[in-house]
């Protein structure tokens, strides 16, 4: 009999169709190891301290000199509460002075930058759904011709502005502050960018098999999807409206007509005229800080369309 070789153990193997892991080397496993976030940078938190400190200072004067009186404002820390805490007289100086002529500056104001916020907002994305979705005989040089009035400054059309509008009649009425506000060729951009990446094509196409026609497309379906470009826009417009100054000084001439940059600036003229003139830094400052309020408050409510709008399309799913 022929006796069998002799097996050697046999290492245990993987079952079939089990793969081995490769050994990782030692640098990737240390990245991966590490937390999502991150450690924050020391100096990028120093440096992010120092912009809130710049930003938020002429804030913080603003309201603690409103609280003062024309002798502290002089006489007393920049920076802090005076002794004497004058607001109220400050207010009352504000809605009282002139005959009240504060309120109707402020009422200018809210005209001037709404009408102009939601006809501007309206055109910029009539606009920039019509480029991201149509495609027509000098779209692009269109567009060119938008991109380029961006880099234009509004002072330097405010003169040409003022000749074409005298030769109309339009000077010195609400409609010289308004019709120029209502164009916004970065609005027209921020929209066309905005719905070509908002809107799909494929929707649009189906409305129109079912028989829709553009204009409902636009308002039933496009509108809905823009709404967060539409508000961001809208706020945009909003505040440059509000705090246009050169514009209205050189179109309105009436002092019934002037929205609360011109009338302001009027108060601080006269207090800065001299001798004999009426002391109103305290009524100034402090009608610069009612002046803002709005534009914070409509800040806060509009902020979070504000933000989606912002981020459309920065994460791809």
């Amino acid at each position: 009999m022929t006796t069998p070789p002799t097996s050697q153990p046999l290492a245990a193997s993987p079952s079939a169709g089990a793969e081995v892991a490769a050994p990782r080397p030692a640098a990737e496993e240390r990245r991966n190891a590490r937390p999502v976030g991150g450690r924050p940078s020391t100096l990028l938190t120093i440096v992010m301290l120092l912009c809130v400190v710049y930003f938020l200072l002429p804030l913080w004067w603003v309201v603690v000199a409103s609280t003062k009186s024309n002798a502290d404002l002089f006489s007393s820390f920049g920076l802090w509460f005076a002794d004497d805490f004058n607001l109220v007289q400050n207010l009352q100086d504000v809605f009282t002075s002139q005959g009240g002529v504060f309120v109707e500056w402020f009422r200018n104001s809210v005209l001037y930058a709404v009408v102009s916020a939601i006809g501007a907002a309206v055109l910029a994305t009539m606009a920039g759904y019509a480029f991201a979705k149509f495609r027509f005989p000098g779209r692009t040089l269109l567009f060119s011709i938008v991109l380029g009035a961006i880099m234009i400054p509004m002072t330097a059309l405010a003169i040409p502005t003022y000749l074409l509008f005298s030769k109309v009649d339009l000077v010195n009425t609400p409609w010289a502050v308004i019709l120029p506000s209502l164009v916004s060729p970065f609005g027209v951009y921020l929209m066309r960018v905005y719905a070509d990446g908002a809107v799909d094509s494929s929707l649009l196409e189906a409305a129109r098999v079912d028989g829709a026609g553009e204009g409902r497309i636009f308002v039933s379906v496009a509108l809905r999807l823009l709404a967060p470009g539409f508000v961001t826009v809208l706020l945009f417009q909003l505040v440059a409206t509000w705090n246009n100054y050169f514009l209205p000084l050189i179109m309105l001439n009436s002092s019934d007509l002037y929205p609360l940059t011109v009338g302001l600036a009027q108060w601080q003229a006269t207090s800065a005229a001299g001798s004999g003139s009426q002391a109103l830094f305290s009524t100034v400052i402090t009608g610069s800080l009612v002046s803002i309020i709005p534009l914070v408050i409509a800040f806060l409510f509009l902020q979070k369309y504000w933000q989606s709008g912002l981020t459309a399309g920065g994460v791809k799913q």
